[in-house]
């Protein structure tokens, strides 16, 4: 793994790491100072922006975009674990995404 990859990653966790921190603080804070109610509308809030984004993310589009890969990589000759009559690379091998990401 190039140490340009290795930096980049440190970097990210890093700035999770202060978040997190940053988060814990701010509900301390108010349990705290027994603002119940401002947390309950903040997570809440919460709740709906995540629930949002998960609503929007565009997951087909990434499907499609792993199975021209390994449509590309079959088409090359390099090996694929996507068998040829599978219509997603998730549901055929979920090993072949995790290799793709760099995971096993």
């Amino acid at each position: 793994m190039s140490q340009m990859v290795k930096t980049k990653r440190r970097r990210m966790r890093t700035k999770t790491f202060i978040w997190m921190l940053s988060v814990l603080a701010a509900v301390a804070a108010l349990l705290y100072w027994e603002q119940t109610a401002l947390l309950f509308v903040i997570s809440t809030l919460a709740v709906c922006i995540l629930l949002l984004v998960v609503a929007f993310a565009d997951l087909e589009g990434k499907d499609r975009a792993l199975y021209k890969q390994a449509e590309s990589d079959r088409a090359a000759g390099t090996e694929s674990d996507v068998p040829k009559d599978s219509t997603s690379p998730v549901l055929a091998n979920p090993q072949a995404i995790k290799r793709q990401k760099g995971v096993a």
